[in-house]
Parts: structure tokens; C-alpha cells; sequence
């Protein structure tokens, strides 16, 4: 399995579960703040349109393309559905934010071969690691 780094450096693409429009919650602050440092933020939340200049999706679901990792904001009791949802749609790596954990979703992902983290802020192994997205192919020179 891959380390949180490891995920966030090689990751293009993130749904974020619960992304919120309220600028004050934690669900709003953390992915805008990713994708400020380049990666692709593809919202999912069942009463937006759009957030962070994003099309907002209603569930993963409706997701008309892959992502490289699904960030969960959701409560506890909804973590466990949400893995569910990321392992229908392929998602080769699940990251519960930080008081989100879900032993039965990290069962899942184990039996599924999928990185899985919980309980662990994003925003923070960014900046730790001082991370930022990796360059799509069409813009590497060589």
C-alpha cells in the first residue's frame, strides 16, 4: 500500500465527499486549499451545483470520469457507504479526513486491494510533505 505522500503525489484528479459551499467548515477550507496547489477538485454533494468553480456531482456515481482518489468529509456513520461507493466506481484510493474512520470500510478497501486511509487530514500531509500535484503528461517537456 501506498503512503498518504505517496497517494498525494501521484494523484491528478480528487472527489471530495461532502465538499461544502459554507466558506467557515473545515469541508470547504481543506479541498480549496488543495486545489490551489494544482490538483483537480471534483465535488459531490447532493445540494450544489458547483463549488470551488467545480460542476458538483450528486453522488460518486455520477462521476463521468476516473478520479485518482476519493476524500471523504462525511459523518462517521455515513463513512462506511461512502467506501462502498468509491470501490463501485474503481477508485484506486480512499482518504477519510481527520475524526473519520470506518473499520469496516478499511476491511473493504484491504479485501479490495485499495489504498485506504482514515482519520488523517489532507491538507496536512500536503503541507508537511510540502506536495503539490503532479504535472499532466501534455505539459511535461520531455
Amino acid at each position: 500500500m501506498r503512503s498518504a505522500e505517496q497517494i498525494l503525489r501521484e494523484a491528478r484528479t480528487i472527489a471530495v465527499v461532502g465538499a461544502s459551499r459554507d466558506r467557515s467548515k473545515t469541508a470547504h477550507a481543506v479541498p480549496l486549499q488543495i486545489q490551489r496547489h494544482g490538483w483537480r477538485i471534483v465535488p459531490v454533494n447532493p445540494f450544489a451545483d458547483e463549488i470551488f468553480g467545480e460542476r458538483t456531482y450528486r453522488r460518486l456515481a455520477d462521476v463521468p470520469f476516473p478520479v485518482d482518489l476519493v476524500n471523504v468529509f462525511r459523518p462517521l456513520a455515513d463513512a462506511t457507504q461512502v467506501v462502498r461507493d468509491a470501490l463501485a466506481i474503481g477508485a484506486p484510493a480512499i482518504w477519510l479526513q481527520q475524526g473519520i474512520y470506518s473499520p469496516e470500510g478499511r476491511a473493504l478497501a484491504a479485501a479490495a486491494g485499495v489504498d485506504y486511509l482514515e482519520d488523517t487530514c489532507i491538507a496536512v500531509i500536503r503541507a508537511v510533505h510540502a506536495v503539490s500535484a503532479p504535472r499532466s503528461p501534455a505539459a511535461d517537456p520531455g
